[in-house]
């Protein structure tokens, strides 16, 4: 029963894990309208601006007729859609519909069929918050250490099983032994007290009781000698 109530544990850990990411992953791409609104930077393109490993947040519920020029920008490489570039707005090429040229900020000048022409189906959002260098993370989630990360979650997940509550048994069974034990203290230190160290009544007891034998064996002996002196007389 208690491989049975472990294994069912573990599994009920990695399904709400499971289920926990999944509604945070879905949260934030409702909350920034974009299918992935995290981005690492791997170039150095936007150079002092973005450094690689950078993680960037996009937000998707800008439109692509609001922007403008001096926006920072994440979109599709327009010449066939097989690289994402985040660049800043360069210039406006056309109002209607709107058509636009992008820049990096360490490059000398745009590429052409990367920079431009960009268009609405190539916009994915605008860069709203940027993450310094936690883009490192991902260097290090590569085999094996990601299988070394996912074998840690999985002993914390065992040690949360183990260590859990004793069962209802096991704790009235603590209770009936600390109760006994607790009787047991009582039973051989009372709450009286302790005359074992104090031997005052050994001394005290006696000369009480020396001193009234005394008395009443005087008295006794004064009564007897006033008897014998009456009836010498």
């Amino acid at each position: 029963m208690s491989k049975l109530s472990l294994k069912s544990g573990i599994v009920k850990d990695i399904i709400i894990v499971v289920v926990g990411i999944a509604i945070i992953w879905i949260g934030l791409r409702v909350a920034f309208g974009t299918e992935n609104p995290f981005y690492v930077v791997s170039s150095g393109s936007m150079i002092p601006n973005l450094e690689i490993f950078d993680v960037i947040v996009v937000q998707g519920h800008v439109n692509f007729d609001q922007l403008k020029v001096g926006d920072i920008i994440v979109f599709n490489r327009p010449n066939g859609h097989d690289k994402v570039i985040v660049h800043r707005v360069a210039e406006i090429l056309n109002k209607d519909p709107l058509v636009i040229r992008t820049k990096g900020d360490a490059n000398p000048g745009s590429i052409p069929g990367t920079d431009f022409p960009i268009t609405k189906d190539d916009y994915i959002g605008k860069v709203v918050y940027v993450i310094p260098q936690i883009g490192y993370v991902t260097r290090i989630l590569t085999p094996p250490i990601n299988y070394i990360i996912i074998a840690v979650i999985v002993g914390i997940m065992l040690v949360k099983q183990f260590g859990k509550p004793k069962s209802s048994i096991e704790k009235l069974y603590d209770d009936s032994s600390n109760k006994t034990k607790d009787s047991s203290e009582l039973t051989d230190k009372p709450d009286v007290k302790d005359l074992s160290d104090d031997h005052s009544y050994l001394i005290k007891e006696p000369e009480e009781f020396e001193s009234k034998s005394d008395d009443k064996l005087g008295k006794s002996h004064n009564t007897e000698d006033k008897d014998l002196d009456k009836k010498q007389d």
